[in-house]
């Protein structure tokens, strides 16, 4: 079976800084991937080369084939009926990924039915509402008749980011990309939604490439990972093979870095 995702020697460059080198790794469907590393390593922008949404001044090479399509250097046109089916984005904050002026019914409403137009069947109406119901109810929001009529912020952290979530299922991507979703909740939530995640892509047989600085969070989430520095990945491998026996100076510092932080947080010196 060929790889549901392709990055072969991607390249992310503003004007004549090299933001990301030479980034090579697949993915298939049901897999899971992490990307690694601290703020600024070039893990966000990978994850925006890959859907095709670097912002204006920054421009990619190498090649990125997604579900058999070329993102690097292709139209809007083309990617565009990509994004929701063959790939979908949770962000950090769903704060700035929720629309603060639209209710969350109807901001799941608007993914659903366009999946719904791209499939023939289209939705609307009284079937419209049940589905965004039923979707809902598959990321575990409570009493989503009282939510879809909610703003984002009448809502909590670990409500809009399961809202976020619904929105990022309701097109049924093959691959879903998970950049930092937990890193504003607090411990309980965090946990809440990891285990929402990993029931989701287990049920729908998505690949997962999960985004994170938190090492015991990657740790739990995926099978492999990518370790990023400075846009350069400086090793990779099974996540229990790297955790284990780090094999570059840089991971061993980030798991040094972890386990003081836990020894920290424990009271222990």
């Amino acid at each position: 079976m060929s790889p549901l995702l392709t990055v072969d020697n991607l390249s992310i460059q503003a004007g004549t800084t090299t933001l990301v080198s030479n980034l090579s790794f697949t993915l298939a469907r049901g897999e899971r991937l992490g990307l690694i590393g601290e703020s600024g390593s070039g893990k966000s922008l990978t994850a925006l080369a890959i859907t095709g949404l670097l912002r204006r001044g920054l421009s990619a090479t190498g090649s990125v084939h997604l579900a058999g399509q070329q993102m690097v250097g292709t139209s809007e046109q083309k990617l565009n009926p990509l994004r929701g089916t063959a790939v979908a984005t949770v962000f950090q904050e769903p704060l700035t990924a929720l629309d603060p002026l639209m209710r969350i019914g109807k901001q799941i409403a608007e993914p659903l039915a366009r999946r719904a137009r791209r499939d023939g069947k289209p939705l609307s109406g009284s079937a419209l509402a049940e589905a965004v119901q039923t979707l809902m109810g598959e990321v575990s929001l409570p009493d989503p008749a009282r939510i879809a009529r909610a703003y984002p912020h009448e809502l909590s952290g670990g409500q809009r980011q399961r809202a976020a979530i619904a929105m990022a299922l309701a097109c049924r991507p093959d691959l879903l990309i998970a950049d930092e979703p937990t890193t504003a909740l607090d411990v309980t939530t965090q946990a809440e939604i990891l285990q929402l995640l990993d029931r989701l892509v287990r049920e729908r047989n998505m690949a997962l490439l999960f985004i994170s600085h938190d090492l015991p969070v990657v740790a739990n989430t995926v099978e492999r990972i990518v370790v990023l520095r400075r846009g350069i990945a400086v090793e990779a491998g099974p996540v229990r093979t790297v955790f284990n026996t780090p094999q570059h100076e840089y991971t061993r510092s980030l798991l040094a870095a972890a386990r003081s932080f836990d020894r920290a947080l424990e009271g222990q010196p």
